[in-house]
């Protein structure tokens, strides 16, 4: 048999002609359509025997669909047991269909910084696919069959879908979610908030609320572990000072788990009350020392000033007394040195330390006679309540009281130093007692560094090395790794310079942080903390 056949098109009527030309009136040759539903599909026949023709024919009528394309029918023809046929292979034109989107990696935790594929596959296609458009969320995004993200970033996540076209239409794909599996923090109403506000730090991968499956959350503060549960908040109902520092988070599924980079909870307030010391030394040229420290942040600005006058401030030397006044001023720290004092210098001498958020002051007397005297407002001779005896015109006073009366006289003091013990008191001067009061108001060399070490494991990340101390006066400090000098907070041209490392500088603080860390970064950490007094130092092992 012959088969007349045109292309199909999806949704119309369409009629397949098969016949043959002869015609056997009272025989048994059937012809006859194979292959074809009929419930979709009918069936006709025509017989033509006259002067225009013979000829048998049969007709296969139906509306066809894109599952229909490249299917394959028969038109037989039998004669008792032979048979002949014609196949017939269907092309019904159609618009793209069974449009998906296939994801690559299709298993585990997509983390930022992967490499992830979006291929646009299209189960059939009659003319084939002329073009592709990609939408994330609603918005166009590539014109590609395939969507290559390269390094994906967290406002990558989203619902991804395309869509194939042909002369014929258009077949749109279901949307698939791209999920990115990195943690970050964010803190609110902000990073640097006043002391005594409620603050809530919120630990979050794209798409928390819709995630599929039950995350677990695991706090720390400066690399130390604070919590863990289910509970994506850290939440401070009055934040406090002491509140402050470096807090990361983990989150952890069934597929693995990711830090989130580490965020500064800075907390603001208004200074405290300053430590107000006084100190005379009448050896070379009878030197006076006032110095005003004080804790706030932000830093504070001192004024040391005498029955209301203003002797100096820590943006600016005021020379009311000439050459003899000298100032030096560093982070919330301010000392004033007058040379050639005398009992003109005498007074009630105070400092006023205020900020943004408020002000505080401390007063103390100093008096100076014909010997040095030190103390922190009990005026002599009963010193707040004792009696001073005295041997022979000596002062006998209980060195352990000294705390409770904040006052000690000594005549002419030489070579004192922080700490004394009773060996070590001048002559003419008896103690019954030991005290290391001396401490608090005179020069020391430092205390041993507080040296500490955090690191914020992530794609890249960041180490961070701080070194602290207690001294008078302020001491230069040196961070050395090995023989190589890593920072100081004084000139140190033999520092080893890395455009990872960053250095921040306060009195009596080094902070260095390294980006990128890498292993050549590892190893023992020495800061070292000298002044004029003294030195001491500290160590700490840095892994990454």
């Amino acid at each position: 048999p012959s088969v007349t056949s045109q292309e199909l098109t999806e949704g119309q009527r369409s009629t397949l002609e098969c016949s043959t030309p002869y015609v056997c009136p009272g025989g048994d040759i059937v012809l006859r359509w194979e292959g074809y539903d009929p419930r979709l599909s009918e069936v006709s026949g025509r017989v033509q025997l006259d002067t225009g023709g013979v000829s048998s024919q049969v007709n296969l009528t139906g509306s066809f669909s894109w599952k229909d394309h490249g299917k394959k029918l028969l038109c037989e023809v039998s004669a008792g047991s032979k048979r002949a046929s014609t196949e017939v292979v269907l092309r019904v034109r159609h618009p793209p269909k069974d449009t998906q989107v296939s994801l690559s990696p299709s298993s585990g935790n997509i983390g930022a910084g992967d490499n992830v594929t979006l291929s646009c596959q299209v189960g059939s296609s009659h003319p084939p696919v002329s073009g592709y458009r990609w939408y994330k969320d609603g918005v166009a995004v590539g014109t590609e069959r395939v969507l290559a993200l390269r390094g994906v970033l967290r406002q990558d996540h989203g619902r991804y879908r395309c869509e194939a076209r042909n002369a014929l239409g258009t077949g749109a794909s279901p949307p698939v979610t791209l999920r990115v599996f990195s943690a970050e923090i964010s803190a609110s109403p902000a990073a640097e908030v006043r002391e005594g506000t409620a603050t809530t730090l919120s630990c979050d991968v794209p798409g928390r609320e819709g995630h599929p499956e039950e995350l677990s959350y695991t706090w720390y503060k400066n690399s130390a572990w604070l919590k863990e549960g289910p509970a994506h908040t850290l939440l401070f109902p009055a934040v406090t000072a002491a509140d402050a520092g470096y807090y990361s988070c983990q989150v952890t599924n069934s597929q693995g788990s990711d830090t989130a980079p580490a965020i500064s909870l800075s907390v603001t307030y208004p200074p405290r009350i300053p430590t107000l010391t006084l100190f005379q030394d009448t050896q070379g040229g009878r030197l006076v020392i006032v110095r005003c420290t004080v804790d706030s942040h932000p830093p504070a600005t001192l004024t040391i000033h005498r029955h209301g006058a203003v002797l100096a401030t820590s943006g600016a030397q005021v020379a009311t007394l000439g050459q003899r006044l000298g100032v030096a001023a560093s982070r919330n720290s301010l000392r004033l040195e007058m040379r050639d004092a005398g009992p003109r210098d005498s007074g009630n001498y105070g400092c006023t330390a205020s900020n943004v958020h408020g002000s505080a002051s401390a007063t103390k007397v100093l008096e100076i006679r014909g010997e040095a005297r030190i103390w922190g407002g009990h005026e002599p001779p009963e010193l707040g309540g004792h009696a001073a005896h005295r041997a022979g015109g000596t002062p006998v006073v209980a060195l352990g009281d000294i705390g409770v009366l904040g006052a000690v006289w000594c005549p002419l003091l030489s070579g004192v130093r922080a700490g004394f013990g009773a060996g070590d008191i001048p002559r003419g001067f008896f103690a019954k007692k030991f005290s290391k009061f001396v401490q608090t108001f005179l020069p020391h060399p430092p205390r041993q560094p507080v040296l500490s070490s955090f690191l914020q494991s992530r794609g890249g990340s960041l180490g961070i090395i701080q070194c602290s101390v207690e001294s008078d006066p302020e001491s230069s400090l040196t961070l050395r790794r090995g023989d190589n000098v890593i920072a100081c907070t004084q000139g140190c041209p033999q520092a080893t310079t890395s455009p990872r490392v960053q250095v921040t500088r306060s009195y009596n603080s080094l902070k260095v942080e390294i980006r990128d860390v890498v292993v050549e970064d590892e190893g023992i950490y020495v800061c070292q903390a000298q002044n004029s007094q003294g030195s001491a130092s500290s160590n700490v092992d840095f892994k990454a």
